[in-house]
């Protein structure tokens, strides 16, 4: 089953292998929106958590595939439980200092096998340029040099990053079918608007993701779209809604402009879906 964490509406996928099952399995696109664990300061390339569109979310529940959760607060845990947060920092630091002394002695050991490799020719360099100063080979300091104990700086330790946690923190089910502070989309006629027009294009095998940097409220791909570009872009009506006549102009012709087609959809009559396409032709 999937988790999909939530938190004041957002649908958030912490693990990897969900949200490769969500893109193979259910064709949905989500958003990465975390950093990387090398380049946390940049946000050309991002990584998980995969966050969610609500209708992705709601889709995923009513499928059955997936459970909405939400964190609870930290409690000390009874005997037989889980380690409280100030123990797994503590074990982590353990870990750590292990790991150094690990290091030092594999990084001592390459050290000291390299130098037996070069001992010759080391001594060999030290004596000429002993010699050609006029100085006299001092064999004990070579081999006291070469026997110099090895200390491995904490800077130049290899650390590994984790990027999901051993033991989850507690979670409890969260209900989507009422609202809530974490999911507070249900019930909403703008979210039953889009959510219809959402799961009616889904269906009929589209890949969608979020429209808005478009003035739309999806944008509907004939295929992955990592492989094609989007072909439409759904702007959702929702009954007795107004749209004004400049707004689906600006609408029409910003699709245009940009190689797509503006699909207006709305309720029809018997509960149905209508679905509108424009495009601007200008004056001729």
């Amino acid at each position: 089953m999937i988790r999909i964490h939530v938190l004041e509406g957002a649908a958030l996928v912490w693990s990897a292998e969900d949200a490769r099952e969500i893109r193979e399995r259910f064709r949905l696109v989500g958003t990465l929106v975390g950093a990387l664990a090398r380049k946390p300061r940049q946000n050309a390339r991002l990584g998980l958590p995969l966050q969610l569109l609500p209708e992705e979310a709601r889709l995923l529940a009513e499928l059955g595939a997936a459970v909405l959760v939400r964190g609870t607060e930290t409690q000390p845990p009874a005997e037989g439980e889980e380690p409280t947060q100030a123990a797994e920092v503590e074990a982590y630091q353990r870990e750590l200092e292990e790991s150094y002394q690990e290091q030092q002695r594999l990084a001592g050991a390459e050290r000291g096998a390299l130098l037996a490799q070069l001992a010759e020719r080391i001594a060999q360099g030290r004596a000429r340029r002993r010699e050609q100063r006029g100085e006299t080979p001092d064999t004990v300091e070579d081999s006291g040099l070469l026997d110099s104990p090895f200390v491995l700086p904490r800077s130049s330790m290899m650390v590994q990053l984790p990027t999901a946690r051993q033991r989850p923190g507690r979670v409890e089910q969260v209900d989507w079918t009422s609202p809530s502070p974490d999911w507070p989309h249900a019930g909403r006629p703008a979210h039953e608007a889009r959510y219809r027009v959402f799961r009616e294009l889904w269906g009929r095998g589209y890949y969608l993701s979020g429209g808005s940097k478009f003035g739309g409220d999806f944008l509907v791909y004939p295929g992955d779209p990592l492989r094609f570009h989007a072909h439409y872009i759904a702007l959702c009506c929702p009954p007795g809604a107004p749209l004004p006549l400049r707004a689906l102009v600006a609408a029409a012709r910003l699709g245009t402009g940009v190689k797509k087609t503006l699909l207006l959809c709305s309720p029809g009559t018997g509960g149905a879906l209508a679905f509108t396409s424009l495009q601007w032709s200008g004056l001729q």
